[in-house]
């Protein structure tokens, strides 16, 4: 190499030292001053880039899926709590300023979401209660911590001669009225107070999973109760298992006494 030459190229080097850019090569293969990123860390830049997006993104599912956790499991009993108080009080005051109606109403009298009774089951503690609201619906009944009767396919009412007042109710958020359904045992009493009278029944038999779509849970004469001929009878129903709702747990019960309104039956306190 000529003095000339090694003196050009000293002269590139210092001014590259310099300018942070090799005048002489500045975008071309890789040399010690040569300033323009490799194909490498080119594509390397991009991955980073993609999986700083990506985590953006699951962070985000994350807080979502932690909000709507929080707020099936706690904020909707709260909410469903202070519903549930409002229509009870509503109820209770109806009761107290109307007349009764001297014959009962049929089932296709009561509005849908409309109250008209209350459910005792003193298995889940002395002052557990739930409102009874018409129909199964989850936005205007269960989702405000009450307990639908059954309306498709209808179900009877307890002072309906025969058939089976079927029930329902959440297990897990919104109240979460049945939330222990299945610490439920055979011999079980459980109470209905209404604008008609108290109605107390017997439970018999459990069904730990029944298909979600499975009707005869509910019929007049429930499948897989054991009963065989129309009596008056009783069934709760929530889903199963917790969190997941794939199938139904029931329980079925039949009527073994009945007392006017103001005669309040042995073993229940009556909400006031």
């Amino acid at each position: 190499m000529s003095e000339n030459a090694a003196g050009a190229r000293h002269a590139r080097m210092v001014e590259a030292r310099e300018t942070g850019v090799d005048v002489y090569d500045p975008g071309g293969g890789y040399d010690l001053y040569d300033t323009a990123p490799s194909t490498c860390a080119v594509v390397l830049g991009r991955w980073a880039r993609a999986l700083g997006g990506l985590g953006e993104v699951l962070i985000t599912l994350g807080l979502v899926i932690a909000l709507y956790a929080v707020y099936e499991l706690w904020w909707s009993n709260i909410t469903a709590g202070q519903e549930t108080r409002r229509n009870s009080t509503a109820l209770l005051h109806t009761w107290s300023t109307t007349p009764r109606a001297a014959a009962v109403q049929p089932s296709d009298a009561i509005a849908d979401g409309q109250s008209f009774g209350f459910l005792y089951i003193p298995a889940f503690g002395a002052d557990w209660r739930a409102l009874i609201m018409q129909t199964v619906d989850r936005t205007r009944v269960l989702n405000t911590g009450a307990v639908g009767h059954y309306t498709q396919p209808a179900s009877a009412l307890p002072w309906d001669a025969s058939g089976n007042f079927a029930l329902a109710g959440h297990r897990d958020g919104h109240g979460m009225i049945f939330r222990d359904l299945d610490r439920l045992r055979p011999g079980d009493p459980v109470y209905v107070q209404t604008a008609y009278g108290w109605f107390v029944y017997r439970l018999d038999r459990e069904a730990a999973s029944v298909p979600i779509n499975d009707v005869g849970a509910v019929a007049p004469i429930p499948v897989g109760s054991g009963y065989t001929k129309p009596g008056r009878y009783i069934t709760l129903t929530t889903c199963t298992p917790m969190y997941i709702d794939s199938s139904r747990m029931a329980w079925w019960g039949h009527l073994v006494e009945q007392t006017p309104k103001g005669q309040v039956p042995a073993g229940v306190t009556p909400i006031s």
